[in-house]
């Protein structure tokens, strides 16, 4: 029985597993405790539930307990990091390597540390969305402290050589931080084979609640000292200062908890459900393009520009849809997103893009009705588009000169 609204939005957030919720309810009133309360059980069966939490996250990416930092989220675990890294390795260098379409939670804390005299390559991306490692090989210089590319990226799901960057940034004795808050839970996560030094995630990208995320921090080989932002307690083994978040915490334990048992066969269900929507909608309506590598993405995204019709319109015809569009809307005027431009995707294309976020309970009633009504929604648009007709009619729109009244 298909209801309304669909959520089409997975990337942006995902709800709370049941499941998750379950395990984390007892934490908010019967056990109460703070994990640092030493000196009686309140304390120690909140400091147990953490520990539990830890080694789930510990076995989901192959690391030890003694490796994750709690956080409020990536956001936080990506500023961690980078400011982090920025301020404890500046005499050994003030240049960092990074990539046009990180998550801007990258983006704007490299930008702040520039103002700060830190010098950074921002490396470019090919048409798949992928950056070619011989340009980030030339990129490296003496001054070079740390490269930070994401595992996947959150509009065109295009999953990043992870293992090969690494091995380059050993290599180098580079520090490595990796933002996978849109890759663990959803593809499997070695950090030790990937050669990640320092990487983030997130719990609401994968079931869990809102707030809560992790760092993971390389203890050996080499050890990897980060510089805190936040003081008072030394929570965290000093990294990351503040009371901890006991519900939110064993709501993301829980949730790698399942991930680790589940992501094989939830990402064949899912990529058996995108490749339909692909298939309904590509065979359907001509001039729709794939954004970003068409193999080497998650399963669970699915990012086409459609010509002739504008995103902003397309969702407006699909209100009953949550999707997301190729454009954000900035200090009002509307912005083609970044990460598509950054692929060389024209203006036009970028802004009538939309990006399918699947996820757990996603189902193939929905599939259907997405790519029915988004069929339906791009032909009545494109009917009232003089352009669509123009471009059918075999005229080129580059050569024509428009006159302006």
């Amino acid at each position: 029985m298909l209801k309304l609204p669909v959520y089409m939005d997975y990337h942006s957030t995902t709800p709370v597993d049941p499941r998750v919720l379950e395990t984390m309810l007892p934490y908010f009133s019967e056990k109460f405790g703070n994990a640092a309360s030493k000196n009686h059980s309140f304390g120690w069966n909140a400091e147990d539930a953490v520990a539990k939490a830890r080694e789930q996250i510990a076995q989901l990416i192959s690391c030890n307990t003694k490796e994750i930092v709690f956080t409020s989220g990536a956001t936080e675990s990506n500023n961690l990091s980078l400011k982090g890294v920025a301020g404890m390795y500046r005499e050994k260098g003030n240049h960092i390597i990074t990539a046009v379409t990180e998550h801007k939670a990258i983006l704007d804390t490299t930008k702040r540390l520039e103002k700060e005299g830190f010098e950074v390559t921002y490396l470019p991306v090919g048409a798949d969305g992928l950056i070619d490692l011989e340009t980030l090989k030339a990129a490296i210089t003496p001054q070079t402290i740390l490269i930070s590319i994401m595992l996947a990226n959150n509009e065109i799901g295009v999953i990043q050589p992870v293992a090969e960057i690494g091995k380059i940034a050993k290599e180098k004795g580079i520090i490595f931080h990796c933002d996978a808050a849109q890759g663990v839970g959803k593809i499997p996560v070695n950090v030790d084979e990937m050669g990640i030094d320092l990487m983030s995630f997130s719990a609401h990208k994968i079931y869990g609640p809102k707030g809560v995320g992790g760092l993971y921090v390389r203890r050996k080989k080499p050890r990897v000292r980060l510089s805190a932002m936040m003081d008072g307690g030394g929570h965290e083994r000093g990294m990351r200062s503040g009371t901890l978040n006991v519900p939110s915490i064993v709501g993301l334990g829980e949730a790698c908890a399942i991930c680790e048992t589940e992501m094989e066969q939830e990402n064949l269900r899912l990529a058996e459900m995108r490749n339909k929507l692909q298939n309904h909608i590509m065979s359907e309506l001509d001039e729709v393009y794939l954004n970003g590598h068409p193999e080497k993405r998650l399963a669970q995204n699915l990012n086409i520009s459609f010509a002739y019709v504008e995103g902003e319109s397309l969702m407006m015809g699909l209100k009953e849809i949550a999707l997301s569009s190729g454009s954000a809307c900035t200090t009002a005027t509307l912005e083609p997103s970044y990460v598509l431009r950054a692929l060389g995707v024209g203006s036009d294309l970028a802004h009538s893009s939309l990006r399918f976020g699947l996820g757990r309970f996603t189902t193939h009633e929905e599939i259907d009705y997405v790519g029915k009504r988004v069929v339906e929604a791009v032909n009545r648009l494109r009917e009232m588009s003089p352009l669509y007709e123009m471009a059918k009619e075999g005229i080129d729109l580059k050569s024509v000169q428009w006159t302006e009244h």
